[in-house]
């Protein structure tokens, strides 16, 4: 016990302690304190903990882990223990980033909206005199896809109303001194036709323009400054729909509930996952025994040399070499624009299908009135860093056995030619849907090398190994593909036109191997 607890628990405790305080602090520092960056709450609130957490857990946990007696046939406890560390390293994290972002900032009184801008600046306001004007509006609506499938349609209207200090500063074309944003949501089933969303929505839009005009807009106990976010990009968005007047950046939404009331729970919330975690953790460590091996290279400070060897092995992954040399420089290509594009100031954990469709993505209006270009550069976009990341994932697995067996040259004929098809199928089963991803190419590759499978190229070993893992992880991604949201016809078409030309391959493969006889 005395082991686990020195070996195993106490580095979970001070990585769980230097995490919390060194990425709370650095949050504080550079986005609140001295405002240096101005990074969507999204990023900084879900994304960083997820990294950070997903690091620690990975490099600085699972290593630890060997300690303990985890090993089986399919390494699963390792991996569950990896996964629980990191979400217990994560809940915490992520809380006090909710937190920090509510409990910084001074409440200011402010005897008229004219002193907005004569005062320091703040994040939270009560007003004694001001008006809002509800006629000389901007409004914007915003609809996306959301869910783990993309199985919801959200509709979103942002209306941006100007702030004057008195009614008569309207008539004599005065500038607001700051806007109020008020946004309303629905969401519906994505799977509903394109009519029936139209009508959702004008329903939606309806009640809403009830709601509006019997709404008392000085009813709020007090005004907050919006963070950079999605909500704030469709209330700038909808402050340029109108023409009467100049964007301002006074941008303040009003808040009903009490300014002591605006941390709601999650101080308390904070201290239950800092607790439960350790507690579970503890307990969880405290069940298996430990492994004498393990404890004495741990004991005597010697390194592990099997982290080390997988971790060259996947870096070895990532590197051209003779035999093995389009994969990487593809997944250098992929992962490359998406750099650009996040250095763009697009996103980071997703893109906007504006914007996408301006880098290239695949979009029926556009590419059948001539821009046939977008049949191929579609392939090297994705939607944001998970669809990245997944896709990556899939080109490095089929990539290290098929490529070297077809030779670069055909391997990368495939890659480009299932990419271009699959585009085709989805503009052919898609009237106006903006499709991006290197799937198709992948599941063109994954067709190549089923054909391949089947038609006894490789050892009977292999081929049974790897036969069914195939078939497993092409049909969970096509069932996947039926809830929505995902783009099942670029993934069969890349699919079926990889089959037929791993056929082909394999003749000549075959005559090469009677010509080597």
């Amino acid at each position: 016990m005395k082991n686990k607890i020195k070996f195993v628990y106490l580095p979970f405790l001070l990585l769980s302690i230097a995490t919390l305080i060194g990425y709370t602090f650095l949050h504080w520092l550079l986005l609140i304190k001295l405002e240096l960056l101005e990074i969507k709450s999204i990023y900084v609130e879900l994304a960083g903990p997820l990294i950070v957490a997903g690091i620690a857990a990975l490099f600085f946990i699972r290593p630890r882990l060997k300690l303990l007696n985890l090993q089986t046939k399919k390494r699963f406890w390792k991996d569950f223990y990896t996964l629980l560390a990191g979400l217990f390293l994560l809940a915490p994290l992520m809380t006090a980033q909710y937190l920090l972002e509510t409990a910084t900032g001074e409440l200011t009184a402010l005897t008229s909206i004219s002193a907005i801008d004569k005062q320091a600046h703040s994040k939270y306001y009560t007003i004694e005199n001001y008006y809002i004007d509800k006629y000389k509006i901007g409004v914007h609506n915003k609809f996306e896809e959301s869910g783990k499938h993309n199985e919801n349609f959200d509709m979103h209207i942002y209306i941006a109303l100007p702030v004057f200090e008195q009614a008569s500063d309207t008539a004599g074309q005065m500038q607001p001194l700051a806007w109020l944003g008020l946004e309303y949501q629905k969401t519906v089933s994505s799977r509903l036709e394109p009519e029936e969303k139209e009508k959702a929505f004008a329903e939606f839009a309806d009640n809403c323009q009830l709601d509006f005009d019997k709404k008392d807009l000085s009813d709020f106990s007090y005004l907050a400054r919006i963070d950079p976010s999605d909500e704030k990009d469709g209330f700038l968005e909808a402050i340029k729909a109108q023409t009467t007047y100049k964007i301002n950046q006074n941008l303040l939404v009003a808040e009903q509930e009490p300014f002591e009331n605006r941390n709601g729970i999650k101080v308390e919330l904070l201290l239950i996952f800092l607790l439960a975690g350790h507690v579970l953790w503890l307990i969880m460590i405290l069940i298996p025994t430990v492994d004498p091996a393990q404890l004495q290279r741990v004991q005597e400070k010697k390194p592990d040399l099997e982290s080390k060897e997988n971790m060259k092995e996947f870096i070895n992954f990532l590197k051209p070499r003779d035999g093995y040399f389009v994969t990487p420089l593809l997944i250098y290509a992929n992962v490359g624009i998406y750099l650009l594009m996040v250095f763009a100031g697009l996103g980071i954990l997703s893109f906007e299908s504006e914007d996408l469709v301006s880098w290239g993505a695949n979009y029926g209006p556009l590419t059948k009135q001539g821009e046939i270009w977008r049949l191929f550069t579609s392939t090297f976009l994705h939607g944001g860093l998970i669809h990245l990341l997944a896709n990556m994932y899939g080109l490095l697995f089929v990539g290290v056995f098929l490529e070297p067996l077809l030779g670069k040259t055909k391997y990368l004929i495939a890659y480009v030619l299932t990419g271009i098809l699959a585009s085709c199928a989805s503009l052919w089963w898609y009237d106006a849907t903006v499709s991006v991803g290197a799937s198709g190419a992948i599941f063109g590759l994954y067709g190549i090398f089923l054909a391949l499978l089947v038609s006894k190229t490789f050892t009977p070993d292999f081929a049974k190994t790897f036969l069914m893992s195939t078939l497993v992880f092409v049909g969970i991604n096509l069932l996947m593909g039926l809830t929505g949201g995902i783009d099942n016809a670029a993934h069969i078409g890349g699919l079926i036109s990889g089959f037929i030309i791993g056929l082909l391959f394999r003749l000549t493969l075959k005559n090469r191997e009677q010509m080597n006889r």
